[in-house]
C-alpha cells in the first residue's frame, strides 16, 4: 500500500502572528505581516502604520534597532516583519511594535490616485466608488461593512435561536414575485427567464417544508431610479413563516431581529461604532400607525398628491412626528392600499381595499416590506384573476396554495438601507460594497 505522507505546515508564511493575538505576546519577538497604509516620519525614528487583518497597527522604526532601512517601504507595499512587542501603559493596545527587520513581499506598480491613508477619503462619492477596491482599504470606508456584517451577524443569531431555518432560493426565475416592469430578463438556453425581484415565491413554498424560514442573499430590480435611496442590486433579508395568527406577528418578530441585531454591532465592532461615531437606537417597543392616520399626521387636512405611497419628503416628516411624540427612531405604517401591493398580499376583511401589511420606517426611510400572505387557492386565484394575471404563468407558485398552506408571512429589509440608515449616510450607495445602479456595472 503506498504510503501518504503527512502535509508539512512550517512555511514561514504559517508562523506570522495575527494582530488580535500580540497582547499574548508581550515580552517576546513576534513575525507579523500586513500592508502598509502610511510613514510618519519623526525626527530621529518614525511610525509605520500597518493595515493586517483587518485592523490597523502601529509600529515603530528606530534606526539604531532596525536591520533595515525605511526607505525599503513605500505606502501599500506588503511585508512580514519581525517585530519586538515590548509592554507600553500609554498605548491603547497596552504594547508597541518595534520594527526589527522586513521582508519586502509585493510593492506596488503605482501611487494610489486617491488618497487613503487620511482619516476620511476626501474626493466625491463618484470618485470613491470608481477606485472601490482601493479605498475600501481606508479604515473608515472598511468599518462600515464591519458594522454590516454585525447586522447580519446578529439578524442570522435571532432567526436561528428562533427556529428559522437558512435557505438560498434561485436567483434565475421564470416570473417576477412583483411583476411590473421592474425586472431583469435574460436568454435562458432560448427561453425567456429573469432575474429574482424576490425570494418570495421559494421562501412561502418552504414554509410549507420547515415552517419558518429566511435567506439573505442579492435581489435585483431593473427600476430606472437615481436616487440617493435605490439600488439595482441589494442584499434582502427575507423571513417567512407559518401558523401565525396575524400579520402583527411579523411585526414583533422583526423588533426583535431588529434589537438583536444592534446588540450584535455593539458586541462585536466597539471599534467601528466609536470611529464612526455610530448612534445606536435602543429598541423597545416599535410604535404602530395606519397608513391613512399616517398621511393625516403628515398633511392634516391638506390634499394628498399620492394616496398610495408615501414621498421621501413624507417619510422624513412622519419619523420626525413619530420621534418626537414617542422617542422612537422606527415606526410601522400598516394597511397600505390593495392596489399598491403584490398580490399575493391578504386583503383586510373589514377594509378589502386595504391589505393586512406594513413598512417599517426608520431615521426617514423605509427599511422593511411585510405582510400576511394570501393561503387559501380560491382566493389567490381570484386576485389574479381581478387583476388580469394569467394564472398558467404562477402553476408552480400556485400549487402550495392547491395542496394546502397554514395561515402565514413575512418581510424583506434591505441591508445596505438598513445600514446607511444607522451610519446616517447621505447615500445608500456609501453602504454597499460594490454598488449597481442605472450608470455603474463595474468595478
Amino acid at each position: 500500500m503506498k504510503t501518504i505522507k503527512a502535509v508539512q505546515t512550517n512555511h514561514p508564511a504559517e508562523n506570522a502572528v495575527q494582530v488580535w493575538d500580540l497582547k499574548n505576546r508581550i515580552g517576546q519577538t513576534a513575525v507579523i505581516h500586513g500592508s502598509v497604509s502610511r510613514i510618519r516620519k519623526m525626527r530621529g525614528f518614525a511610525f509605520v502604520l500597518l493595515r493586517s487583518g483587518g485592523q490597523m497597527v502601529q509600529c515603530v522604526y528606530s534606526p539604531s534597532e532596525a536591520q533595515f532601512s525605511l526607505d525599503a517601504l513605500t505606502e501599500e507595499c506588503c511585508i512580514r516583519a519581525t517585530v519586538d512587542v515590548r509592554k507600553e501603559e500609554r498605548s491603547r493596545s497596552g504594547f508597541d511594535l518595534v520594527l526589527l527587520n522586513v521582508k519586502v513581499l509585493s510593492s506596488p506598480e503605482e501611487h494610489s490616485p486617491v488618497v487613503i491613508s487620511q482619516r476620511t477619503v476626501d474626493t466625491s462619492l463618484e470618485t470613491l466608488l470608481n477606485y472601490r477596491p482601493i479605498t475600501l482599504r481606508n479604515q473608515r470606508e472598511a468599518a462600515i461593512f464591519k458594522i454590516q456584517e454585525a447586522l447580519a451577524d446578529g439578524m442570522r443569531r435571532f432567526l436561528k435561536a428562533h427556529h428559522f431555518t437558512e435557505i438560498h432560493t434561485p436567483k434565475i426565475v421564470a416570473e417576477g414575485a412583483e411583476g411590473g416592469a421592474n425586472i431583469f430578463h435574460l436568454d435562458y438556453f432560448g427561453r425567456e427567464a429573469c432575474l429574482a425581484q424576490s425570494p418570495q415565491f421559494y421562501k412561502q413554498m418552504m414554509v410549507g417544508v420547515f415552517e419558518r424560514v429566511f435567506e439573505i442573499g442579492p435581489v435585483f430590480r431593473a427600476e430606472k431610479h437615481d436616487t440617493s435611496r435605490h439600488l439595482n442590486e441589494y442584499t434582502g433579508v427575507d423571513f417567512e413563516m407559518g401558523f401565525i395568527d396575524s400579520f402583527r406577528d411579523l411585526m414583533e418578530m422583526e423588533t426583535g431581529m431588529l434589537r438583536e441585531a444592534m446588540a450584535a454591532v455593539k458586541e462585536q465592532c466597539p471599534d467601528a461604532v466609536s470611529l464612526l461615531g455610530v448612534r445606536i437606537p435602543e429598541i423597545e417597543e416599535i410604535p404602530c400607525i395606519k397608513f391613512r392616520e399616517a398621511k393625516n399626521m403628515v398633511h392634516g387636512e391638506k390634499t394628498q398628491s399620492d394616496c398610495m405611497d408615501f414621498s421621501p419628503e413624507e417619510e422624513k416628516q412622519l419619523c420626525r412626528l413619530i420621534q418626537k411624540k414617542t422617542g422612537s427612531e422606527f415606526v410601522f405604517v400598516t394597511h397600505y392600499p390593495s392596489a399598491k401591493r403584490p398580490f399575493y398580499a391578504m386583503d383586510d376583511p373589514e377594509h378589502p381595499e386595504e391589505t393586512l401589511s406594513f413598512d417599517l420606517l426608520f431615521r426617514g426611510m423605509e427599511i422593511t416590506t411585510g405582510g400576511q400572505r394570501i393561503h387559501s387557492y380560491q382566493e389567490q386565484l381570484e386576485k389574479m384573476l381581478r387583476r388580469n394575471m394569467n394564472p398558467e404563468h404562477f402553476q408552480s407558485y400556485l400549487m402550495i396554495h392547491r395542496y394546502g398552506m397554514p395561515p402565514h408571512g413575512g418581510l424583506g429589509l434591505g441591508l445596505e438601507r438598513l445600514t446607511s440608515r444607522l451610519l446616517e449616510q447621505d447615500n445608500v450607495r456609501r453602504a454597499s460594497l460594490f454598488p449597481r445602479d442605472i450608470h455603474r456595472l463595474t468595478p
